[in-house]
């Protein structure tokens, strides 16, 4: 379901559910991860197709008040 005020919407996942950018399979955490690794926010949206400013604004609002979920889903993924 997505939230009309932020874009991001939660898709199921084995370990309960994945916050994404609008209805897609986009990922916050994997957008974070990106920035965490010194992407700058132009190289993002070059890299993943349909993504746009106002998603990426969405996933950063989103990412800062729920760190601990973000922080935890990176965790998940790097041990996959």
């Amino acid at each position: 379901m997505t939230t009309a005020t932020t874009g991001i919407s939660h898709r199921p996942h084995t370990d309960g559910s994945e916050a994404c950018i609008r209805d897609t399979n986009i990922k916050v955490w994997s957008l974070v991860e990106r920035r965490g690794l010194g992407w700058s926010d132009e190289r993002i949206l070059k890299s993943v197709q349909g993504l746009t400013r106002q998603d990426l604004a969405a996933a950063w609002e989103y990412a800062a008040t729920h760190t601990h979920e973000i922080d935890e889903a990176i965790r998940r993924n790097h041990e996959a």
